[in-house]
């Protein structure tokens, strides 16, 4: 098993990081409508001001940062009088991409953003909705919103093909009359898009956004559940000591995927230590306690049986337990931070502490 560890490792990062995927988000709106400042709000590492540039159409731009699992499309030129053709060039290269095969290729999603401020909804915001609506779900985003005055209803009113409109307001920011509005709106609008971004992409979008902790922790549940299944599995094989071994690779794999749902960097270094410190450092518990049921399992007939059922729930157990314990660790950790700010060394010691009690 030490010699295969390694291996184990990197079979488990390639396979975290391919069922996460990517998502792929296209966000509209006039100039000044505050899109860059909303893109920094919702998303991990300063996405707009970092995140490195390429023009896909005239007036579209791709934006991509290593390490978060998200491409956004900026799309500019609603307020130009040649909006029309400025749309059919991007609605163009939106077949293109959703005729790909690879459905991580595609455009999954739309926000269109308008300024609660400007009081209008303009003709080419409307067209947008409509045109985008046919290719994937489209979210009407009102930005910098203070006081609604009836403009949400408004802009649904218009952007009839909108699954649904969102009041945001993304900073902190004080009005004229000394009253200071804090941000808002903006786990609403995590919770909608969630909601509609195809299943393959759901994983991703969790990684990508920093809003809300429980749409990283709902997703990794699933994760410590299928593990857990995969576990009992291999616990009621009636080979003795097979499932001790077999437990492993599972529950590197548990790891690995939930370290990539949360966001953070997986790095094979950070991986064999967390596995080293802690898994192996637990695997005398887990091999202890496989022990009892392995000995059944020595036995033919009846012993064979009650062997593995009592393995597989000790497997299946351990494993939510130990899956469960660096959720709580991970989530407990950003709780007050970004995920930039939180060391690896903080890591290992929250979740040995965790898992330990």
């Amino acid at each position: 098993m030490e010699e295969n560890i390694g291996k184990i490792i990197e079979d488990a990062i390639k396979k975290a990081l391919k069922d996460r995927g990517e998502v792929n988000i296209l966000i509209a709106g006039k100039t000044g409508v505050g899109k860059s400042t909303l893109i920094n709000a919702v998303f991990q590492g300063q996405f707009a001001t970092t995140g490195q540039g390429k023009p896909v159409t005239q007036e579209t731009r791709e934006i991509k940062k290593p390490g978060v699992p998200l491409k956004l499309y900026d799309t500019r030129g609603l307020e130009l009088k040649e909006y029309k053709e400025t749309f059919k060039k991007l609605e163009e290269f939106i077949k293109v991409r959703n005729n790909d095969s690879d459905s991580m290729n595609h455009i999954h999603l739309a926000w269109i953003c308008i300024d609660e401020n400007s009081r209008r909804i303009e003709d080419a915001e409307i067209e947008l909705c409509a045109l985008l609506s046919k290719h994937m779900p489209v979210v009407g985003v009102i930005t910098k919103s203070t006081s609604d005055n009836g403009f949400r209803s408004e802009v649904q009113k218009h952007l009839l093909h909108a699954k649904n409109v969102v009041r945001v307001n993304s900073v902190s920011s004080t009005l004229d009359d000394g009253y200071i509005v804090k941000p808002s709106g903006l786990k609403d609008l995590v919770e909608l898009t969630m909601g509609l971004v195809p299943e393959a992409q759901k994983n991703a979008f969790a990684a990508a956004q920093k809003v809300d902790i429980t749409q990283k922790k709902n997703r990794s549940h699933a994760i410590v559940a299928t593990a857990a299944l995969s576990a009992a599995g291999t616990g009621a094989v009636p080979i003795p000591f097979s499932d001790a071994v077999a437990l492993v690779p599972i529950q590197v794999g548990m790891l690995a995927a939930i370290t990539a749902t949360f966001g953070f960097e997986l790095k094979s270094a950070f991986l064999s230590t967390l596995v080293s410190s802690t898994l192996t450092g637990a695997g005398a518990t887990i091999i202890g306690k496989a022990i009892v049921a392995n000995l059944f399992k020595m036995f033919p007939g009846v012993g064979s049986i009650v062997g593995g059922a009592i393995a597989a729930a000790t497997a299946s157990a351990l494993t939510i337990a130990f899956g469960e314990a660096y959720i709580a660790a991970l989530a407990y950790l950003i709780k007050d931070k970004d995920i930039s700010e939180v060391s690896e060394a903080d890591i290992l010691s929250e979740f040995k502490k965790r898992y330990s009690n």
